[in-house]
């Protein structure tokens, strides 16, 4: 039996100095600091988390879910393990259906599979069904209205594990196809022109999450509130991107005080740029930019998706005001219960998989453990 000790353990009533301890690669206990024998990892001074859960990402390390690429896929995972990111719902782009087809012989190879660092836990479907108006970084030649027996067949072929079906609400056969998609998975409104009423209907259909709040949607105003009003009244989770470009600090603020730290999600949306150093980089087919942390398209300088992974973003969020109990649990419970994965992840306890973070004082990682096992090969 392994040990974690004399930590700032984060379980389900807040933080309280404490050891932990997992077996086979599942957390055996929590209790209080020092009543447990034997040795371990000493976590004095340190704070014990679950491993975080990015929902919305779609690549690192030079790397993209949709290459398609075994090595690649195991080269993104590693590196979501060294920062603390245990589990992921990796993120197509809008593609054809042979592209998007072709993805899942990789994805379901390693779908489940630990000893990689982070585990693929499910795909998010961001595209192709979304508004061309909106469209921010997806390439507008792979948009099209939903199509139901579409979904279905790259449901079939992702072998059921698509999490997340992102949509845009207002387009014709929406509707129908959220009322489908929403027995088999959660739906997202993103990349939409929606306006509050439309939002609403969505909600009532089925859907229950947001993509990225503010981004590729009509703005929050005091006469027409939009998708973000209709989530704020209807929806059970919603996306921020805490990597303060994508939104204001105020903002970030304003939407946990908003929304309550039980309903935001923290996402990356990070792409092939994110642990690079600056320069050219391709997402969906198009040239990228990053330089200092901005990823934006070429030529227009549109924001396109993130250059900071899903840690970054949590300690950006600490910074920006949120307390750090708040933040961990949008980083990890909710996005592991919005894609109906809190049974296994998400949280400290018992029964669960022994996926746990530990960070210093002032946040740097000191230790990531995956499925009990610690990612850097120390005992």
């Amino acid at each position: 039996m392994s040990i974690i000790r004399n930590g700032f353990v984060l379980d389900c009533d807040g933080f309280r100095k404490g050891d932990i301890t997992f077996e086979d690669g599942v957390i055996k206990s929590l209790a209080p600091a020092g009543s447990i024998p034997g040795d371990g990892f000493d976590a004095a001074g340190a704070y014990v988390l679950p491993g975080l859960v990015d929902i919305h990402t779609h690549g690192c390390v030079n790397y993209d879910f949709c290459d398609a690429n075994p090595a690649g896929l195991e080269e993104m995972l590693a590196y979501y393990g060294r920062q603390g990111i245990t589990s992921v719902v990796l993120t197509t782009m809008s593609y054809g259906e042979d592209v998007l087809k072709n993805i899942t012989e990789v994805a379901l190879r390693y779908m489940g599979k630990s000893g990689y660092g982070a585990v693929l836990r499910g795909v998010s479907l961001e595209g192709p069904f979304i508004n061309e108006a909106k469209r921010g970084a997806q390439n507008p030649i792979y948009i099209m209205d939903p199509d139901i027996n579409l979904f279905d067949r790259l449901y079939a072929s992702f072998g059921g594990s698509i999490r997340l079906l992102n949509i845009a609400p207002e387009l014709p056969g929406s509707m129908e196809l959220i009322r489908h998609a929403a027995k088999c998975c959660t739906v997202s409104l993103a990349h939409t022109s929606a306006d509050y009423d439309c939002a609403v209907s969505a909600f009532d259909a089925g859907a229950i999450h947001v993509t990225h709040m503010f981004n590729a949607m009509p703005g929050f105003g005091h006469r027409a509130p939009g998708v973000i009003g209709a989530a704020f009244d209807k929806a059970t989770f919603a996306e921020i991107i805490s990597d303060g470009v994508h939104l204001h600090p105020s903002v970030v603020r304003a939407m946990f005080k908003m929304f309550g730290s039980h309903r935001i999600c923290l996402v990356s949306d990070s792409t092939r740029g994110t642990g690079m150093p600056n320069g050219e980089y391709d997402l969906g087919g198009q040239v990228t930019i990053i330089k200092d942390g901005r990823s934006t398209l070429a030529g227009s300088g549109t924001i396109a998706g993130s250059a900071m992974n899903l840690a970054d973003c949590l300690r950006r969020a600490v910074e920006f005001g949120i307390p750090l109990e708040d933040a961990v649990r949008a980083a990890s419970y909710n996005p592991a219960k919005a894609t109906s994965l809190s049974s296994v992840i998400g949280s400290l306890e018992p029964g669960k998989i022994a996926d746990i973070l530990v960070l210093d004082a002032d946040l740097h990682t000191l230790a990531v453990f995956a499925g009990g096992q610690r990612i850097d090969g120390r005992s």
